[in-house]
């Protein structure tokens, strides 16, 4: 992975496709599945099609992320997101063995309804290992505060749904940062949540790898549509000491990611339908693209935490393929 890049440099992939120079540095290509396994160390990615072919115990344990599923959603640039959800779930399902978890950063309904969520999860039910899930606004829309969302998801956590977890040495933080969110604004952590995560940290080794998950960015993407956090800096300042920490969001529909020192921030596609590049358009939203396009632009993130291994390199194999 090439040294960081300021924030006003970003670098993504969109139906456009990836620029040359940051393929070749990021080695990032359109499409979906990374595969990280949790060994208690620095993070280090499979592409699905390579999982697949992995020979058992190759990767010490897996998890996976999805995001942006918003079940609900009929609009022309994806007529059937849960058919598309369902597509991502047969990938897991096709994997020699199953992940550890997975985490779902948000937008798992598209408009905060009983029945959207319902849906959702008996399709993600399918995959047959526990789910862990941060909200998005739109699961937050029925009256700003995600009570049917908090119902469903957020039992055993705090505030708005923050928690954290342990699993094989790595430190798993989700994050909420959509409450009262305004259209077009940044999103908010809050002080409560801020002084939880400051306590939640304080007795960690240094060296105790960290996954940090949230729905929107917690690093500035592009201000101009509400791609980021505007108190992301304290939360990211708490996290300087560790020596492995992974930020994954959704929110933007398409793979960006950077690296500042010991910090690697991702962003997932959408299982339903993508967006434009930062600045590509007028504003933010669906993206319509030929249906021929549309899985290519589509996916999952799968995650390998291996002790000892060097930079993150990320290989994505499509739904379409």
């Amino acid at each position: 992975m090439p040294d960081a890049k300021p924030s006003n440099e970003i670098e993504n992939e969109t139906a456009a496709g990836p620029s040359r120079r940051f393929a070749l540095e990021c080695m990032v290509w359109a499409g979906t599945g990374l595969l990280w396994s949790l060994g208690g160390g620095l993070p280090r990615a499979l592409g699905l099609e390579r999982a697949l072919a992995a020979e058992a115990g190759a990767a010490p344990s897996t998890f996976l992320q999805i995001s942006d599923s918003h079940i609900g959603f009929s609009k022309p640039a994806n007529p059937d997101a849960i058919g598309t959800l369902r597509e991502a779930v047969r990938k897991i399902q096709a994997l020699p063995e199953k992940p550890a978890f997975i985490i779902h950063t948000g937008d798992v309904s598209h408009l905060s309804k009983e029945r959207e969520f319902d849906d959702a999860d008996q399709v993600l039910r399918e995959t047959g290992v526990p789910l862990f899930f941060v909200p998005g606004e739109h699961d937050f829309l029925d009256d700003g505060q995600g009570r049917a969302y908090l119902s469903r998801y957020g039992k055993g956590s705090r505030g708005a749904g923050w928690y954290s977890f342990d699993r094989n040495g790595v430190h798993f933080v989700g994050l909420v940062n959509v409450v009262d969110l305004k259209a077009g604004g940044l999103g908010t952590l809050g002080a409560e949540q801020l002084d939880w995560l400051e306590r939640d940290v304080a007795g960690l080794s240094a060296s105790t790898p960290i996954v940090v998950f949230a729905h929107i960015p917690l690093w500035t993407v592009y201000p101009e549509w509400g791609w980021g956090t505007q108190d992301g800096g304290r939360a990211l300042a708490l996290l300087r000491r560790f020596g492995s920490v992974t930020v994954l969001n959704g929110h933007v529909h398409q793979i960006i990611q950077k690296v500042e020192g010991s910090v690697a921030f991702h962003t997932a596609r959408s299982t339903a339908f993508p967006q434009p590049a930062p600045g590509a358009a007028a504003s933010p939203g669906p993206l319509t693209v030929p249906a021929g396009e549309l899985r290519g632009l589509l996916g999952i993130t799968q995650v390998s935490l291996v002790r000892g291994t060097g930079p993150l390199a990320i290989v994505d194999a499509p739904l379409a393929g």
